[in-house]
Formats: C-alpha cells, structure tokens, sequence
C-alpha cells in the first residue's frame, strides 16, 4: 500500500515573539493577542450591593430583592450592576468564596468577544463588590417609632385573658406573626401592626378562620399630592370576638332558640372554632351558631368557668341507647364537694348549698364519669343571674346542677413540674407598657392585669392537660430542665417507696411524650419554660 502524505501545514511566525502559529487575519499568537487587545474594556472591575440585616439587596433601580448569600438571585443582581455586558457575551458566572464577615463578594466570569474577522477571544476575570449597608423601605419604618401603615385590633369583651392566649398558640402554630412589626396589649384586646395593607387583611382572614368574629375597616388620610393623583392612607380592621367562650353557661332567647331547631335555651358551649357549638346536656342536642348569625342578634354568656362549682358524683347511670358521637345521656346523683375522703385529703368546697343536699340531673358525660370521681358544673338552685332571658323561662326547664367537664382534684395538689412547655409571641423591647415579668404578648400592662393573667394562664394550662382536642390544635414542646413524668414513676417503684393510692381521677389522660415537640430557635418566637404546679 502506497504512503500518501497529507497536505503540508503552512506555518508564520508571529509578529511579535516570533513563535509558529497558523496564520490569523492579525498574524499574533493568543498570548500576544490577548496582551494588545482587552477584551474586558469597559467592564468595571470593582462595584458595590447595599444590604440590610434583612438580607435584602437592591435591584436596581428602586426594587428590594430577598437574595440569600451566593444565591442565584444575588448572582443576578450583581450581574445588572455591571455596564458593558451587552457588548459581550457571557458564558460562565460563578461565586468565589470569601469570608463572611469581610463584606466582600467576589464573582468569576467568563466572557467572549470577536476582536478580527473569524477570531473570538475568551477571557476569564475576576470583579469584587463590597457590601454597604443601606435601608429598604420596610426596614426604615421598623427603624422609625410609630410608623405603621395597617394595623388590626382585636377585641373580645370578656373579663379573662384565656381567649387570647389561646389565640396566640394558634398563631404562632401558623406562624401567622411573621410580618407583625409589634403587637401592644390593649384592656380589652391586642393590636397588631403591620407595614402593608395586605399583610393586615391576611391576619383578619386567618382570625376569621379560627374564631367567631366581625370585623369593620376605616382608612386615615396622611397626605396627598393633587398634581399627581397619589395619596398616603393609613388603615385600621376593628375585629370583635364572640364574647362566648369553651364551657360557658349560655342562656339563648327563647325566640332566638326556636329558630336554632327548637333547642333547649339553656346550653353549654362546647367548642369554639369559626362557629359556636352550643350543647343541651338533657337532650343531647347540639346546633352550630355562625358569627353571622350570632351578630344579627347577639346575647351573652349566662356564667363562666369562674363560676364553676366542684361536684362529687355519688352515683351515674350512662344510657349508651342515647349517644351522640363523645356524648352519652346518663342520670346522675351529685353533691356539693365538701365531705372527707380521707385521713389527708379534703376535696375543694366552695361555699355554695350544703354538703349533704343530693341532686339528680342529666349530664353528657356518662362516657367518662363513674362513682366517686370530681365533675365541675353551675349550681343553678342558688344562683341569681341578671338576664331576662333566664327570668322569662319556666321555673320546670331549670335544672338544679348542669354539669360541664370532670375535674382532677388530686392531679392539681401535686408538686411536679409539668413536663411541657409553650411558646410565645416575643415583644419589641422598650414598648409603651413593658414591664420585666410580662410574658409574650399577653401580660404586658402589668399591676393587678398580671396577676389576672397569671391566674387565667394555670387555668388555660389545666384545659390543655385534660382536654386532648384542644392539645391537638396547639404546639407543645418539651421541656429538657424538667424530668419526664414516667422516669419519675419508675424511680419511685424501684426505691420501695410507700405506693400512693390512685383515685379514678388521676388515671385520665396525661400529656403523652409523642405529643411533645422538640426545641428549635426562631427569632420571631421565645421559650417559656413552664415551671409552675399541676
């Protein structure tokens, strides 16, 4: 086989080192290429990003960006701070590293260019920003006292705080805070204040979500321009919350009851979400009462749980044929809690009849009482209520007790620490009212209001312990200071210590450990430890 050669390679000398190359329309080497020609003219080398602690950066020309460190969104904004990318093109861009405290951002880029006729350089660079620090427009009014565009105020006219503490573990549950600028504790309520109109109506939406409200908007004049049609308005949403609450004794008008499917005026509430649960302990019947509804024509809790009154149940026949979902009928015989039921235990009396008077009623709670056990209700017989609704009804249709929840006498006169703790809304710090023993959002005002607080808090925290649905639609944490209540049990059997008799009421339900949730940090958000007794 033949051996054809290929054809011969010219080859020039360049012009300037004089090394071989393939002939170019500039007859250069790329070393000397690049040195006579700088493709990079034009690019500035060095530029500047204003941050905030937000971590906002400023896109230009006026729009704030949340861009996080070496992000693709700071990527492109330091892309628009450099003039005369247009003339090139780009084909890499990529961050260096540096430290994080230097306030540098260093960016590689790659760029080509066609210098000649058919040749293209590439050429790899190095441009440094420096961080400033400048103030977005959120930030100036955080920055700037009682500068606010919406706020929203929250009402309830009740003489207890336990609506809004648990309204607060719902917002935090929902994270629904996280654009508050700072909440203020009113006497009747809390104020919220915000930098939007629209995160304002946000917050209006969510308490309509989880509580019966009605809310009414007004809108404040600031200043306008008339040349260019613009004015500066500042927004407030009044919201009112049904002044009925869980447990509450309620006394419907009798016309008003017709109209809820002829249901027994006098009712328990059983539950409040976006609605009010009304229950009639004798007949089991329940109706949903909307805020629109309830506002057409409203009316007012007959008693509250401060009223409650401590029973001891002597004896309980539930009737399982009458059964409505957790409810069961059941006749029940019950006395005034004042008798003795041993060497060292005095249950609660409360000053109300006597002791030795015997009542039969009808309670809901046959699925859960038995002889002997607490139960909490209204003693109807003594009391003396102002409402004309309660005067109007028959002297036959008011029972003489109307037992409302069972009740843990023994596990309140424990001396342990509960194995839990909750979370709160954290306050700006120097606001109008702060006092050091103010917790959260709730508790502020101080005096006597604190003490009130404090006393409406162990009985928000008693809720939570014996009643699982209301534990599951708040967050609980652990509490890693405090030993856990079933290492505790344990120590005690293996010490031989005295076994401590157990009565039907503290063999209920407890707070189990996979309810709890571990720790975590939010800077929106603070630890409350919860050291008190059961």
């Amino acid at each position: 086989m033949d051996f054809t050669p290929g054809p011969a390679v010219l080859r020039v000398l360049c012009a300037d080192c004089g090394t071989p190359i393939v002939p170019n329309s500039a007859n250069l080497c790329v070393a000397c290429l690049r040195n006579t020609i700088d493709i990079t003219e034009g690019i500035p080398k060095q530029g500047c990003v204003l941050n905030r602690n937000c971590e906002r950066f400023l896109s230009p020309p006026t729009a704030w960006t949340l861009a996080k460190p070496e992000s693709s969104e700071l990527l492109a904004i330091c892309l628009k701070k450099l003039k005369g990318l247009s003339k090139v093109r780009l084909t890499d861009a990529r961050f260096i590293w540096t430290e994080p405290h230097s306030k540098r951002l260093k960016v590689a880029m790659t760029i080509q260019k066609e210098v000649l006729t058919n040749t293209i350089l590439e050429q790899t660079f190095e441009i440094e920003y420096l961080v400033q620090h400048g103030q977005c427009p959120d930030c100036a009014r955080l920055a700037a006292k009682n500068t606010w565009k919406a706020l929203v105020q929250v009402r309830q006219k009740v003489p207890h705080k336990r609506t809004f503490l648990y309204l607060e573990q719902l917002i935090i549950k929902h994270n629904a805070q996280k654009d508050t600028i700072s909440i203020k504790e009113v006497k009747d309520g809390l104020d919220f204040f915000y930098s939007s109109r629209s995160h304002a109506l946000k917050m209006v939406e969510f308490l309509a979500g989880v509580v019966p409200t009605k809310s009414k908007s007004s809108e404040q004049l600031i200043s306008s321009d008339i040349h260019a049609s613009t004015a500066n308005f500042k927004y407030s949403y009044s919201v009112e919350i049904v002044p009925i609450c869980k447990d509450d004794l309620v006394c419907i008008p009798l016309r008003q009851a017709r109209g809820l499917s002829n249901i027994s005026p006098l009712t328990v509430c059983t539950r409040v979400g976006n609605s009010l649960q009304l229950l009639d302990p004798a007949t089991l019947q329940v109706c949903e009462i909307p805020p629109t509804v309830y506002w057409r024509s409203p009316f007012d809790a007959l008693a509250s749980v401060t009223d409650l009154v401590e029973f001891t149940i002597l004896d309980i026949e539930p009737d399982f044929q009458r059964q409505k979902g957790k409810w069961v009928m059941a006749d029940a015989q019950v006395a005034v809690s004042g008798a003795t039921m041993g060497d060292d235990i005095m249950m609660d009396y409360d000053g109300v009849g006597s002791a030795s008077m015997i009542f039969h009623t009808r309670t809901h709670l046959g699925a859960i009482l038995q002889p002997g056990d607490a139960a909490m209700g209204y003693h109807l017989t003594s009391a003396n209520y102002n409402s004309d609704a309660f005067a109007d009804l028959p002297s036959g249709r008011i029972p003489d007790v109307i037992l409302v929840k069972k009740a843990y006498p023994n596990r309140r006169k424990k001396s342990k620490a509960r194995n839990w703790k909750l979370r709160s809304m954290a306050k700006e710090a120097g606001e109008e009212g702060e006092t050091s023993a103010a917790r959260g959002a709730i508790g502020r005002m101080g005096g006597r209001d604190n003490k009130k607080v404090e006393e409406d808090y162990e009985i928000f925290l008693r809720e939570l312990e014996e009643d699982p649905e209301l534990r599951s639609a708040v967050n609980l944490y652990k509490a890693a200071d405090v030993a856990m209540t079933e290492d505790t049990e344990e120590k005690e059997k293996k010490s031989g210590g005295k076994k401590k008799v157990q009565y039907a009421m503290d063999l209920d339900d407890k707070v189990k450990l996979d309810e709890l949730l571990e720790e975590f940090d939010e800077m929106t958000l603070k630890e409350e430890y919860i050291d008190q007794e059961v």
